[in-house]
């Protein structure tokens, strides 16, 4: 199983990024996909998960990040407008049977993340 995580990069507080991550090796339709975080000095947090459908989100993105997946090309997106300086960070995504499991910052399988940078 491989995750391939992609479209990060540096913007300015306010804009906007997509991150994808592309998974291969098995279909995931039926499991829990999601997005964690984890800034330089400080633990891993989770981010946003959707599950059959439903998402959820961390306080901290609400109102500003969107998940959403696509399950025939087994892949998960996280739409971010809005970014702050505190977004720094790179991002990971990841994949459990568990939607409670993302939600606690573990998982089965996890991406190698890629950077977001949010300068002020």
């Amino acid at each position: 199983v491989q995750l391939q995580a992609s479209g990060g990069g540096l913007v300015q507080a306010g804009g906007s990024l997509r991150l994808s991550c592309a998974a291969s090796g098995r279909t995931f339709s039926n499991y829990a996909m999601g997005w964690l975080r984890q800034a330089p000095g400080k633990a891993r947090e989770f981010v946003a998960g959707i599950n059959r459908g439903s998402t959820f989100y961390a306080d901290s993105v609400k109102g500003r990040f969107t998940i959403s997946r696509d399950n025939a090309k087994n892949t998960v997106y996280l739409q971010m407008i809005s970014l702050k300086p505190e977004d720094t960070a790179v991002y990971y995504c990841a994949i459990d049977r568990s939607p409670l499991e993302i939600r606690r910052g573990r998982y089965d399988y996890r991406g190698q993340g890629t950077q977001v940078t949010v300068s002020s």
